[in-house]
């Protein structure tokens, strides 16, 4: 049995939230709730629970700032939230999970049965300790992301990835050390994460980095030659724009 806070300064949103837990997820225990980090800091440390649903925006300040002031985090974290996408670009590059109010049971149950994997595995905190470095970095400074496997939770600067490939539903990163990963997520997903950081797709199967173009080859139809010496296909109805951002460079 899980044991879970609620951290949400809206007494509604509280309300609906425990009674849709206690509705659906009969392994999971609702053993606090606070309204602010003030409050939530006090319950957590109380209660001791397995899982907080932590708002993002609060009154006395936002759930990040609570993660802060808790020196030792031994449970795992599901936001809440509005549409806010930078907070929400911070939460996925860290592989953090949240739920989009209004909050829907299905999504409930996924990320609750996630939580209890994690508990099951020991999973480490890293990924809150990459979320708060991605909130409090320099604007110029490129985030870091959370790239796990079965083996090992891996934490990589998006400035060190050259390229990414996909392998059905999963995707290689290539690395400027030479080094490659392979992880269960899809290139679209990778897509969505890495293109406000110079990232573009030129075929359906590719994702390259610019930063790591080298040249544009006319042979085969269009080729992308990377620094590391890889070999990027252009798709044709990809081929003018790519043009374009190599023109540029």
């Amino acid at each position: 049995m899980l044991r879970a806070v609620i951290v949400e300064d809206e007494l509604r949103s509280r309300e609906t939230l425990s009674g849709l837990l206690k509705l659906y997820c009969k392994n999971l225990e609702v053993v606090g709730m606070a309204e602010n980090v003030h409050e939530g800091k006090k319950v957590i440390q109380q209660k001791n629970p397995d899982v907080v649903f932590l708002d993002i925006q609060m009154p006395d300040g936002s759930g990040f700032k609570l993660l802060e002031q808790i020196e030792k985090i031994e449970f795992d974290v599901i936001f809440t939230t509005a549409y806010d996408q930078f907070a929400i670009k911070a939460i996925r590059y860290s592989a953090l999970d949240y739920l989009l109010k209004p909050i829907f049971p299905d999504d409930l149950v996924n990320a609750v049965n996630k939580a209890e994997k994690n508990k099951r595995s020991q999973k480490s905190n890293s990924n809150i300790k990459v979320l708060l470095e991605n909130i409090n970095r320099p604007a110029a400074e490129p985030p870091k992301i959370i790239l796990s496997t079965s083996e090992k939770i891996n934490i990589v600067k998006v400035d060190e990835i050259v390229r990414c490939e996909s392998d059905n539903y999963y995707t290689m990163f290539y690395f400027t050390n030479e080094k490659k990963l392979l992880i269960s997520k899809t290139l679209k997903e990778q897509e969505e994460l890495l293109s406000e950081y110079n990232f573009i797709r030129p075929h359906k199967s590719h994702l390259v980095n610019v930063k790591y173009i080298k040249s544009y080859l006319k042979t085969d139809g269009g080729v992308i030659l990377m620094e590391d010496g890889s070999k990027v296909p252009v798709s044709r109805r990809k081929k003018e724009h790519i043009m374009e951002i190599i023109n540029n460079l």
